[in-house]
């Protein structure tokens, strides 16, 4: 799983490169998260413009990566398709993640 990285004013902006977070590729993109993630403070926006479908498995990793994050650190969500932000209503896990519109807008809030 390939991801960019990018600082916009201070906010560090995590763009996810595939366009599904699956049972497939889940542990690798929790992994993959825990290394990117070891150091960071302040604000982190994951990017999921480019992710089309998640599953359980995806969500669960989203979720174990939010819990992998540095005291004083924080993860929001931005971009996420309307397949996506459907699981994330349907499981009530946007109660749980600040998510914005874009990442964008999620630098400017």
């Amino acid at each position: 799983m390939d991801f960019t990285h990018s600082n916009l004013d201070g906010i560090d902006v995590i763009t996810i490169e595939a366009d599904r977070i699956d049972a497939a590729v889940a542990i690798h993109f929790k992994d993959l998260m825990r290394e990117e993630l070891g150091s960071k403070t302040g604000r982190v926006v994951l990017d999921l413009q480019n992710v089309d479908f998640i599953d359980s498995s995806g969500l669960g990793a989203i979720v174990a990566v939010m819990k992998l994050m540095p005291q004083g650190a924080k993860l929001e969500l931005a971009a996420l398709s309307d397949t996506v932000d459907k699981v994330f209503r349907m499981t009530r896990m946007d109660s749980i993640f600040q998510i914005h519109p874009s990442a964008q807008d999620a630098v400017a809030a």
